[in-house]
């Protein structure tokens, strides 16, 4: 198990969240910047990681209604080169630049070498882009600076661009910019290039409904301040920032990112989706390529994240595929992932919580991490897990620790002198398959195994355990199946309430060999085909019985559906034996976890 700097951001965020319900009347002199963050850890800290989709998006700002679009259209503008034209009332042509007074539906076609202004207080307006194409050297191209809803409706091929920088003080930073809800839809393209920062930008919530969208951006490819909401369409963006961004810190109920539909597509310097608070997927497919990708080192000063969420992520549907250089998956607070399906790969951890990680429903699969799955507290209750790491696959660990003598020793020996944190690894029902490098089911807490199946493929090396796991470790039910080196055997503890065995070997076993365990009357209870040379097996299951003798053979057949290589069924044939154990007993070199 590594010993990592982000450990420490648990007890960062529990501090944070003590301030603010402490000390909220002596912090007058803080900046709003500094109140905003220390509010979302205080939330963090706290937030209840088994809420649904639907419980956290209820708790958030109602997303705004889309406004009226091309149905009673108030007027069209041409667009001429370094001008334009328009008989509508409430619009001035001065120039280079147009500017929208009034409420209305506009329909915009034609070339323009300057910008499009709206400054209509607190009315709803429509842009139909009708092949529009408006390029502006001095500021942004489309800039909302005054209006309630800025609706962007896509008909044919548009494109808009602006210059190369911003003062960094100046409000409109970005190629599409409003200063209210922002609103696109439509059948038609939108291609966007925000050169001297954003490329889609409003300061209030930003809702796309369809079209297609493509955005290259310096900075953030599309960020809405209080929410932004992706309900379908395509959209495709290159950031030097991050993809998708809400960062309102004030409002407890703002700063989130929804997605409910559409093929979203991020190649970011930055990270992926960066929500301030909560993000929720319900549907749609989202593919992110963050810092270059699992293979890049990332760096210690920049967050290249796929899915981020200061508060709670909550993956209910939909499709995401992440591959980043840091974390793929990261919340402050916690993550539940309830009925998405999600692949991953990550430079640093597949899926990170500070709080809560929770599986209920769906599929995680992490095809290349170096931590697969690191929370305080991770349960899977039910859905398909698939992990491969480098270093630990599963590790309930966070920023706290007590030192402890409530724990077993290893080669037999007495507890004592382990670091047993508040941390915990739970599996209530599902399936979960770990290879790894490091450690495979790792518990800086306790350790409970009450149903489904888990199993271990660990690692080669002795400075590692299949299972590592510092506090009580007990199995009621469901299947468990650990293999590993035989340096750090831990195994559950004599209190658990369901049987298991586990034998170290004379001589380890090659990857390939069919393992099986047969009983006292040679029934064969467990079968498993190594993926990697291992020297303990451990294993546990309705089948075993405490106290009973049970035979460790390689060769025989495995028959029948396989869960990371354990078989449903196997025959013995003419394998040869290699242990006898007596259930419930620890290997010599190997020690239990229970509570003493």
């Amino acid at each position: 198990m590594r010993i990592r700097k982000k450990v420490l951001a648990a007890v960062s965020s529990l501090v944070l969240a003590t301030a603010v319900l402490t000390g909220c009347s002596s912090a007058s002199s803080s900046s709003s910047e500094a109140t905003g963050t220390t509010r979302v850890a205080a939330t963090a800290a706290a937030v209840d990681g088994t809420q649904n989709a639907a419980a956290v998006l209820a708790a958030n700002t109602e997303v705004h209604t889309a406004g009226t679009t091309g149905s009673g259209t108030t007027g069209t503008i041409t667009l001429t080169g370094s001008s334009a034209t328009s008989s509508a009332e409430g619009v001035e042509v001065d120039g280079a630049t147009v500017t929208i007074t009034a409420a209305g539906a506009y329909t915009i076609s034609g070339e323009l070498a300057g910008q499009i202004v709206v400054t209509a207080p607190d009315a709803t307006v429509t842009l139909i882009l009708d092949g529009a194409t408006v390029r502006s050297t001095t500021t942004a191209a489309i800039a909302a600076t005054a209006v309630k809803e800025l609706v962007v409706e896509l008909v044919g091929d548009n494109v808009l661009s602006d210059t190369s920088s911003y003062v960094d003080s100046a409000e409109v930073n970005a190629a599409l910019f409003s200063a209210g809800h922002l609103t696109v839809t439509g059948t038609g393209k939108l291609t966007v290039t925000g050169t001297g920062n954003d490329g889609v930008t409003s300061k209030d919530g930003l809702l796309v409904k369809s079209g297609t969208i493509t955005v290259t951006a310096k900075d953030d490819g599309l960020r809405g301040r209080d929410y932004v909401v992706i309900d379908g369409g395509t959209i495709t963006v290159t950031a030097g920032g991050d993809g998708i961004k809400s960062d309102n810190d004030e409002d407890a109920d703002a700063g989130y990112v929804a997605v409910a539909g559409g093929t979203i597509h991020l190649t970011t310097q930055g990270d992926g989706i960066d929500a301030t608070t909560d993000l929720v997927t319900t549907g749609g497919t989202i593919t992110i390529l963050a810092g270059g990708g699992y293979t890049v080192q990332p760096a210690d000063d920049a967050s290249a994240k796929g899915l981020k969420a200061g508060v709670i992520a909550v993956l209910g549907g939909g499709a995401a595929t992440v591959n980043s250089s840091d974390d793929a998956v990261h919340s402050d607070g916690a993550v539940h992932v309830d009925g998405a399906k999600v692949t991953v790969a990550s430079g640093d951890d597949g899926v990170h919580a500070e709080g809560q990680q929770i599986v209920d429903a769906g599929t995680l699969l992490v095809s290349s991490a170096v931590e697969g799955l690191e929370a305080a507290a991770f349960v899977l209750n039910d859905g398909t897990v698939r992990v491969v790491s480098s270093d630990d696959g599963i590790n309930g660990a966070g920023g706290s620790s007590t030192t402890s003598g409530q724990g077993g020793g290893w080669g037999g020996g007495p507890g004592g002198g382990d670091q047993v944190g508040d941390f915990s690894v739970t599996v209530n029902g599902g399936s979960l398959v770990i290879d790894s490098g490091g450690d495979g089911l790792d518990s800086n807490g306790v350790a409970t195994i009450t149903g489904g199946t888990v199993v271990v493929d660990g690692p080669e090396g002795d400075g590692n355990g299949a299972l590592d796991v510092d506090g009580a470790f007990t199995v009621s039910g469901g299947t468990l199946l650990a293999a590993g080196s035989a340096g750090m055997v831990v195994t559950p503890g004599a209190d658990s309430k369901q049987g298991w065995i586990s034998a170290t070997l004379t001589t380890a076993i090659a990857a390939g060999t069919t393992v099986q365990i047969t009983d006292g009357s040679g029934t064969v209870v467990g079968t498993y085909v190594t993926s990697k040379s291992i020297q303990n097996i451990t294993y546990s299951s309705p089948e075993i019985t405490t106290g009973g003798q049970y035979t460790v053979s390689t060769g025989g057949t495995a028959t029948g559906a396989s869960t990371g290589g354990l078989a449903t069924g196997g025959t013995l044939g003419s394998a040869t034996t290699v242990a006898t154990v007596t259930a419930g007993t620890a290997p010599a070199g190997g020690g239990g976890r229970g509570r003493r």
